[in-house]
């Protein structure tokens, strides 16, 4: 298996640090208000990436963080005339049903930055008494020139470095690249005790003192958008090497942005949504599908089109795994007499579940694993019929949802929830069938239109009855 690490600016051979193992921490998102596009495609791609080490017999320890303390979440409970954590909690709470809703499998350990204080004031220390911070009237900066690899993971140097800090820029730092590890208490924001007065973390700081407490000194990757190259990952790296004399993470891995009918999004330009906006016109899991049907780290340009494309595609995939379960549950055949050509069907889908495995070891390339699961689904359509066994239905059932899964494409949506039932749906099917063969054309018509009005279309095919949502 090959990744591109950001690192070393090359694909490069896995090799996790400790056998069968992956530490993986994903920084996550600042909660103050619902997660947009942007958030949800590193929720999904790292989910993805996750998935398929599970996949290839890997024990994941996954850890992605919440961002509970910061300007936006404070200046937002100001205006609302309540506490940060009213609105932390909140986000938080929402966040998480998005990810659910994307299917995005839950994190081993998802800590909160309010929640490590006593630790981030520790790493703080540690890195005072080292030489590699300074405090300053109650302000702790990071001396950048402590650590002689500064830039290392962004590829700029020191002297040609602008200001990589939240703040702006402070007559006390020694540099200009200095940036905040601790800083004192402001009017109307809420602070911690420390050795240097009351206040609060740096921005920076909160994933190296987390990553460390939940995965140890050193981890195999870390991952984000690629956004937080710089200065967030620079600056990560500097502190917990500084800190713990170790390589932090031998891989990062970062996405590319999402850009809105092909400008970046932005809420001045009223190209702004979230993943709550879109999920009131197309399905979760069509989210899901459009995010993956780019390469991770290319950019990708969201519009009403190309997602429209997306469902159809998925659907596809959709109406190949129900025809397939229908089959199942209506056929009685046990074994046919084609079980040579039933062997030469699955050698071939063994062949495209290769092909699949060879992409994703590609630094998982899901763009080209999905033309893979396409071409088993036309082999599927193209070979099976009310005359194939259960057994050999099942088998390529197992085989095309074991892919899937590790995408994570076919599940089923709250959406589809609230108006489907698919035992009905198939019940009803079923009552349909055995009308027409009964000649009871009448009640036949009368079930088809029953369920066109519920927005199922029925198609009779060579393969059986096949059902989709309008």
């Amino acid at each position: 298996m090959k990744l591109y690490n950001t690192l070393t600016r090359q694909k490069e051979e896995f090799i996790p640090l400790e056998e069968n193992k992956v530490k993986m921490y994903v920084c996550g998102p600042t909660v103050y208000d619902y997660i947009h596009i942007g958030n949800a495609r590193p929720y999904i791609v790292f989910d993805t990436i996750r998935r398929y080490f599970e996949y290839k017999g890997y024990s994941v320890d996954y850890v992605q963080n919440f961002t509970d303390i910061d300007d936006k979440i404070i200046n937002k409970a100001n205006s609302e005339g309540v506490s940060m954590e009213v609105i932390s909690n909140r986000y938080i709470d929402e966040a998480l049903k998005d990810a659910k809703a994307l299917n995005v499998k839950e994190p081993t350990y998802a800590p909160r930055v309010t929640q490590e204080i006593k630790e981030i004031i520790e790493m703080i220390k540690t890195l005072i008494e080292q030489k590699n911070a300074y405090e300053v009237d109650g302000t702790v900066f990071f001396d950048t020139t402590s650590f002689k690899d500064y830039g290392k993971l962004s590829g700029k140097k020191l002297d040609e470095l602008e200001i990589g800090s939240r703040i702006k820029l402070d007559e006390a730092k020694k540099n200009e690249t200095d940036f905040v590890l601790w800083k004192p208490k402001k009017e109307g924001e809420p602070a911690w005790q420390s050795p240097w007065g009351e206040g609060r973390p740096g921005w920076h700081i909160e994933c190296s003192v987390m990553a460390k407490k939940y995965l140890g000194e050193e981890i195999d990757i870390h991952a984000g958008g690629e956004d937080l190259i710089f200065p967030h990952h620079e600056n990560e790296i500097a502190q917990s090497e500084c800190c713990n004399h170790k390589p932090f993470a031998k891989y990062w891995i970062h996405n590319g942005f999402i850009n809105i009918d092909n400008e970046k999004m932005s809420k001045s330009k009223g190209n702004f949504f979230t993943v709550r906006d879109i999920a009131k016109e197309v399905p979760y899991d069509v989210i899901r599908f459009f995010i993956l049907c780019g390469h991770y780290r290319a950019p990708i340009n969201f519009s009403r089109e190309a997602v429209e494309a997306s469902k159809k595609s998925l659907d596809r995939i959709k109406n190949c795994v129900k025809n397939l379960n229908h089959l199942i549950n209506s056929t009685l055949i046990e074994k046919t007499t084609d079980e040579e050509k039933n062997c030469d069907i699955l050698e071939n889908i063994k062949k495209y579940k290769h092909n699949f495995e060879q992409e994703m070891d590609n630094d998982f390339n899901t763009s080209n694993a999905i033309t893979c699961i396409f071409e088993i689904v036309r082999l599927i359509n193209s070979n099976v019929s009310e005359k194939s066994s259960k057994k050999f239905l099942q088998t390529l059932l197992d085989e095309i949802m074991s892919l899937c899964n590790v995408l994570g494409i076919l599940y089923e949506t709250e959406q589809e929830n609230n108006n489907i039932d698919e035992k009905e749906i198939e019940e009803l099917i079923v009552k349909r069938q055995e009308a027409k063969k009964n000649k009871d054309y009448k009640l036949a018509d009368e079930i088809r239109d029953s369920l066109k009005e519920k927005g199922i279309i029925l198609r009779d095919t060579s393969a059986g009855v096949v059902w989709s949502k309008e």
